[in-house]
């Protein structure tokens, strides 16, 4: 895939190149359409629905308890909509990449490493991860920068209750997330698009507040690979791309680790990144979003609230210019 750059010399497509809900549903039904009308033992087959091939195997169900304090009561966005259309650019820059391409993504065997300012590091296997305390379903909100929301169950527990247990130390004052990044599995990683492996990072008190999801299901199962399997975090009152996927390492650091989007367009994507309706990101405006779901380009916009509707979080915030801080 050949990606322009903008003229501000950013890696960061135009607006214009991301691609609606509506399109790429409609591309995605007439390439259904023209695929059953093939011959079924041709390769092309296979070919055109390896998505559909690798969505056969039902994903494993996750115990969980409905934390309904810290869950919204809107309507949530339907697995479909919230499973195939994402941002993973190691699988791609279009919407519908994720999906037809994560299924490369292995998730077993999968370990996170834990180091820096910490007492206790450790190396975690996925099971034992999925086992350091009680899972709850928390249905949050998430808004992506580019101005479409959705309403997703999401299953987890909060990020505290791993941070405790390998005590940081005085001198932790960030949490730095680091992504796999394998050009074996993620064809996405073979571009330019971004600087290898992703990484994002929050301050202490941001990572341990009781929002902070440390996430291993959405829908009362395990992650689907395009979602960030089997290990994300999920931030409901920051933008969506500060919500780490298929996490592999957590460092915790004296000084403000720098992340993916911020290092490569600073200017664009603050290191914070708290949903702000009066900031506007340079190329569009974030004062009104659209919810995937609910007819596409043409479905009413809603007004985007402050930290996306969480005022929990505002004291973290107190004092600062969250117009510098962006």
């Amino acid at each position: 895939m050949l990606i322009k750059r903008p003229s501000n010399g950013s890696n960061l497509p135009f607006p214009s190149e991301i691609t609606p809900q509506e399109v790429y549903l409609e591309r995605r039904a007439f390439i259904a359409k023209m695929a059953a009308t093939a011959a079924v033992g041709s390769g092309l087959w296979e070919m055109a629905n390896r998505e559909a091939f690798a969505q056969a195997a039902p994903l494993a169900k996750l115990a969980a308890t409905r934390n309904a304090a810290l869950s919204t009561n809107e309507k949530q966005t339907s697995f479909q909509d919230a499973t195939h259309y994402n941002n993973f650019y190691e699988f791609g820059t279009d919407k519908a990449d994720p999906a037809e391409n994560a299924h490369t993504l292995r998730t077993r065997p999968w370990t996170v490493q834990i180091e820096g300012e910490v007492k206790k590091p450790m190396t975690i296997d996925i099971d034992r991860l999925t086992k350091l305390a009680p899972l709850e379903e928390r249905i949050y909100r998430l808004r992506c920068v580019e101005g479409w929301s959705m309403v997703i169950p999401w299953v987890g527990y909060s990020l505290s209750s791993l941070i405790k247990q390998v005590e940081p130390t005085g001198n932790a004052r960030y949490v730095e997330f680091i992504s796999l990044a394998d050009r074996s599995q993620m064809p996405g990683v073979k571009s330019r698009v971004l600087d290898w492996p992703y990484v994002e990072g929050l301050r202490m008190d941001e990572a341990m507040h009781p929002l902070a999801l440390l996430t291993v299901g959405m829908y009362g199962q395990v992650l689907p690979n395009q979602n960030g399997a089997p290990v994300r975090i999920v931030l409901p009152w920051k933008y969506g791309f500060k919500s780490a996927k298929s996490i592999v390492k957590i460092r915790f650091v004296r000084d403000q680790p720098k992340t993916a989007w911020n290092g490569i367009a600073s200017n664009e994507y603050g290191f914070y990144s708290n949903v702000n309706p009066n900031v506007d990101h340079p190329r569009w405006s974030q004062a009104s979003e659209r919810r995937i779901g609910e007819g596409g380009l043409f479905a009413p916009k809603r007004k985007t609230l402050m930290f996306n509707g969480y005022d929990e979080v505002a004291p973290l915030y107190a004092g600062m210019d969250l117009k510098k801080f962006f």
